[in-house]
């Protein structure tokens, strides 16, 4: 036994073995394998950065203390494995959110379960080569074991070069700001925003999700807030000869983009009757709206449009921030127009807290997934499918139960169908596509054609009412759809030319007092002033951090969630507040800056 185990005295004892090297290369090629496949979707250029190298180091060396410090060689393959199924979750929810897992959400898990095809769907192949690495490091281990038996030693070179590396790493973060203020210039820089992980690593990105959940709100914060509020352009209300609008029925369409509006492929229309409210000259048409919907995707998109602020930076606001008081479209009509107001969705009313948020903007009544039957199927888990949706909507206001006698109302339907992996049954579809055309593009136009013909059916029922003439009916995409598989299919002789690669959603209002077509760049945190103006709402106290796209003097650019800059060249200044306004929203909602205002708008 003594020649197989050198004793901790011995100075051979702290040579780093053959075993240590191997985990360790192991781990550092895992962190290395991660950040190549995320800078794919969008830029090597963490890759020049000394951050990279040295916090992936760092963590390695961490994550290597089971083996280096204990011998521990089944912990170790535990903490590879683990170390796998983490990365592969956070690449999984990165293509289709564009940003890691927030550290809030972990917590959340249970919300998938009514999404599981849109999760197996962000799967790649390349995916399978964290564990495949994991397996092929374990069995080098037990081969080269069975022959030499490791040394039961601790590792003084991989403790020292822990200890130098976070002393100068520290030091250097220290004379730079420090970690808050370099991770915030990564994350709000228009070529680096996607780049945190990669030279922060995950855990670097869970540690800034920790100290940014309860920031303390201060005078200077405070001061913040107000400054950049104070320099908002006043919004210019529509001639008072303008007939108001008394109702407002908004659509929000599930990932629907603008590129299948107006478009033939395989000489079939993809979207005929949302094509043919176009031509109408009562109907307003933004078709570059700059998706700016972030973790929370469809939830930050009611936000947007209902209450005129930009999501967390970081977190979803629904869940973290329900009872806040947020200043809202429906509680604007309800204050000038009395209106009813009404959430209708077929998912449950805990998926992102929308029932608690729904409240906080001012709805009245709810109607979600109890309340509607499962006549036709949609999906893994059984949701209740896009024209079955609107058909019992009709038959709810035919009957009364929703937007009785009498009531003027605010209407907000959310759509389901539109969710990856954008397959229909044949049954419902009614166009059909050669195998020439990708999978993925295929199916996603059929479904924004089935979804086109579900909300063309309950328009047409809408204007049999006689209310029609005073409603507003607002008809837009909640967040772009074809995530990570965008470059892709812009490549592919199929799709280039016809699929966008701009995250743009559609704007469309239909029965508006403006009829235009609105082609300058839009963001969705425009659509919440410009409805205040259209409904003649224009001096609610709460105007939102966007511009309304009737003000000629608005700047045809936004930015997204991405910090990416889509639109017309703008000067700088425009530009930085722009980006700012991100930072700002945050720290409304974070701080529940309106709940610390009295009613002549002076911070208590």
């Amino acid at each position: 036994m003594m020649k197989k185990y050198i004793r901790y005295g011995n100075p051979q004892s702290w040579m780093i073995d053959k075993f240590t090297w191997l985990f360790g290369t192991s781990i550092f090629l895992k962190f290395i394998l991660l950040n190549v496949i995320w800078c794919i979707y969008t830029t090597f250029a963490p890759f020049s950065h000394y951050e990279l190298y040295a916090t992936n180091l760092i963590a390695t060396m961490v994550l290597l203390t089971p083996y280096s410090l204990f011998r521990c060689w089944k912990v170790q393959g535990v903490v590879l494995f683990l170390l796998d199924m983490l990365f592969i979750a956070n690449l999984m929810y990165y293509r289709t959110y564009y940003t890691a897992i927030p550290l809030s959400s972990y917590l959340l898990a249970g919300n998938l379960a009514d999404f599981t095809q849109s999760v197996y769907d962000s799967v790649r192949w390349y995916d399978s080569l964290f564990p495949v690495s994991t397996i092929a490091t374990l069995y080098i281990y037990i081969r080269i074991r069975r022959k030499e038996s490791p040394r039961r030693t601790i590792c003084l070179p991989c403790l020292t070069t822990l200890a130098l590396l976070c002393i100068v790493f520290g030091i250097t973060l220290q004379l730079q700001g420090g970690f808050k203020q370099k991770y915030e210039e990564a994350r709000f820089h228009s070529r680096l925003y996607a780049c945190c992980v990669p030279m922060y690593t995950l855990f670097g990105g869970m540690y800034y999700d920790l100290i940014e959940t309860a920031p303390a709100f201060t005078p200077e914060k405070r001061q913040e807030i107000e400054t950049w509020l104070a320099q908002k352009p006043p919004m210019q209300p529509l001639p008072p000869t303008t007939s108001p609008r008394n109702n407002c029925i908004v659509i929000l369409a599930e990932s629907l983009e603008s590129w299948v509006l107006e478009q033939t492929v395989e000489n079939q229309e993809i979207t005929p009757y949302l094509n043919n409210l176009l031509k109408d000259s009562t109907t307003l048409y933004a078709p570059h709206m700059l998706t700016q919907a972030k973790g929370g995707r469809s939830i930050d998109a009611q936000l947007l449009l209902c209450a005129g602020l930009l999501p967390l930076n970081t977190g979803v606001y629904s869940v973290f921030y329900p009872d806040n008081l947020y200043y809202s479209l429906p509680k604007a009509l309800k204050e000038r127009r009395n209106t009813r107001n009404y959430l209708l969705t077929i998912d449950k009313q805990k998926i992102w807290n929308q029932g608690a948020i729904a409240r906080s903007f001012g709805i009245d009544t709810i109607l979600s997934h109890p309340d509607f039957q499962l006549t036709e199927a949609y999906g893994s888990r059984k949701r209740v499918s896009d024209g079955s949706f609107f058909a019992q909507c009709q038959e709810k206001m035919e009957k009364g139960e929703v937007w009785k006698e009498g009531e003027n109302v605010y209407l907000q339907f959310v759509t389901h169908s539109g969710h990856t992996p954008f397959h229909i049954p044949n049954e419902w579809k009614q166009v059909s596509f050669s195998p020439s055309i990708p999978e993925v593009m295929n199916n996603y136009m059929t479904v924004a054609n089935y979804t086109d013909r579900a909300i063309g059916k309950f328009i047409e029922y809408l204007k049999t009412r006689p209310e029609y003439a005073e409603t507003l009916i607002v008809i837009a995409g909640d967040h772009e759809g074809l995530a990570s598989y965008r470059n892709e299919l812009c490549n592919t002789p199929a799709g280039k030319g016809i699929v966008s690669d701009k995250q743009f959603t559609p704007f469309i209002v239909v029965n508006s007092p403006v009829g235009m077509r609105y082609e300058k760049v839009m963001g969705q945190i425009d659509m919440y002033p410009t409805l205040l103006n259209l409904l003649q709402l224009d001096d609610y106290h709460w105007t939102g951090m966007g511009q309304s796209i009737l003000n000629p003097q608005k700047k045809g650019f936004a930015v997204g969630s991405q910090m990416n800059v889509e639109g017309e060249e703008t000067d700088g200044q425009a530009l930085e507040r722009a980006r700012e306004a991100h930072i700002v929203s945050d720290m409304i909602i974070r701080f529940d800056y309106f709940n610390k205002k009295d009613s002549t708008g002076v911070s208590k």
